[in-house]
């Protein structure tokens, strides 16, 4: 799926414009006319091969900070073309220097703010074009890029909280597999010779030490390639639509970690909704856009269908409950926000608070996963002591013994 940017005019005259999805730029101007539109223009937004640009967590914060110091510049009265300017003087880093030189040029070309983002080759995301260009049509860009970078900020936030809560797990299993190998390649060898020595029946344990050992040196490294061509298969066959969106079904069934992806999935749909929601673009297209931030695939095709009837002119809540993919306190709060006409803020409120829900489980995740893998890492070494030392003190026995 490519994202389109599109004008077409009203049965009225009136010029409209926005963004949709569609495989191909002949589907997307059909699209267009099924929703009562003429079509005048419509351009591919995503840019693939060498245009497209690769965010690492540095460049994200960067670009978080450009658009906060964006705003603040164009509150204080500045010109759009100025406080663009203003922002590539102040950064440091070639990467993002870049970034906003190249917006920097295609607004001084004659372009607007919205259309150099959705044509930064991946930048930034597709809520932040839809965000500007309700800022350029409201006049009040300088809110909108404000409300955009606190929405790309709390984001991050959460998504640097997950990554640093899983960096001493990931440690742990690191060292243990580095114990284990250790214990395999090296150790055990040096009582091999021992045992084979003494010429009598090893023990269980200790006979099967040795054959893991044997079988690690003679086929480790067949094993090692055997296991990359299996990682880089199952990841093509992975990327398949079909088997991706059944594999994403299942994950949200697994216990403990299916709720927490379901919760962080809920928490950054809803904020990207909300934040374009109050930011002044169209449920219709909010939604389509939204959709985006689901990493989940069968998640964001239960969104797919729901967009599909939102255009119709169904509701939002039913819908979405209907796919029963969503926390139920979710559907209280969209609930309360359509009756209430304050759909923006309830989702922001529901974000805040699945997010503070998500950390607390990672937290208790944490908490049970650290000492397992402790425990599982003694074990084994333990077990590996123990198999050599029974072996040792049945030969000790053999020459005492009568």
């Amino acid at each position: 799926m490519a994202t389109f940017r599109y004008r077409a005019a009203t049965a009225s005259g009136q010029l409209k414009t926005g963004v949709l999805e569609s495989t191909s730029r002949s589907d997307a101007l059909d699209r267009i006319k099924r929703l009562g539109l003429m079509p005048i223009e419509a351009v591919e937004t995503t840019q693939r091969g060498g245009g497209v640009v690769r965010t690492n967590s540095g460049l994200r914060q960067g670009i978080i900070n450009g658009l906060g110091e964006l705003s603040v510049l164009l509150n204080a009265g500045l010109s759009l073309d100025r406080a663009l300017a203003v922002c590539v003087e102040n950064m440091q880093k070639p990467a993002l220097k870049s970034v906003f030189e190249k917006m920097r040029d295609r607004v001084r070309s004659g372009n607007s703010l919205s259309r150099a983002m959705a044509e930064s080759g991946g930048a930034f995301p597709p809520m932040a074009s839809a965000m500007a260009e309700a800022g350029e049509a409201s006049g009040k860009l300088d809110e909108s890029i404000s409300r955009l970078a606190e929405a790309l900020d709390r984001a991050e936030a959460l998504r640097q909280t997950v990554v640093s809560a899983l960096v001493y797990p990931a440690m742990l299993v690191v060292i243990a597999i580095g114990v284990i190998l250790v214990m395999l390649l090296f150790v055990v060898p040096q009582f091999e010779d021992l045992f084979s020595d003494a010429g009598s029946k090893l023990p269980f344990m200790t006979q099967l030490l040795i054959d893991a050992s044997h079988a690690l040196k003679s086929y480790g490294l067949i094993a090692v390639l055997v296991l990359v061509v299996c990682v880089i298969a199952g990841a093509r066959w992975v990327r398949q639509p079909n088997v991706r969106s059944e594999l994403d079904r299942r994950i949200l069934r697994a216990p403990m970690v299916g709720n927490i992806i379901r919760d962080a999935e809920t928490a950054r749909f809803a904020r990207t909704l909300g934040s374009l929601i109050d930011g002044g673009v169209a449920l219709p297209t909010a939604l389509s856009i939204s959709r985006k931030s689901l990493i989940n695939a069968h998640m964001a095709s239960a969104i797919d269908k729901v967009s599909r009837g939102l255009k119709q002119g169904g509701g939002l809540t039913g819908p979405l409950a209907a796919t029963k993919l969503f926390p139920p306190m979710a559907m209280s709060f969209l609930r309360t926000g359509e009756e209430t006409a304050q759909l923006g803020r309830m989702l922001t409120r529901l974000a805040d608070v699945l997010d503070r829900e998500v950390r607390q489980s990672i937290q208790r995740v944490i908490t049970i996963l650290t000492p397992a893998i402790t425990i599982f890492m003694a074990v084994m070494v333990g077990g590996m002591i123990a198999s050599i030392m029974t072996a040792i003190l049945g030969f000790n026995d053999q020459v005492l013994g009568p």
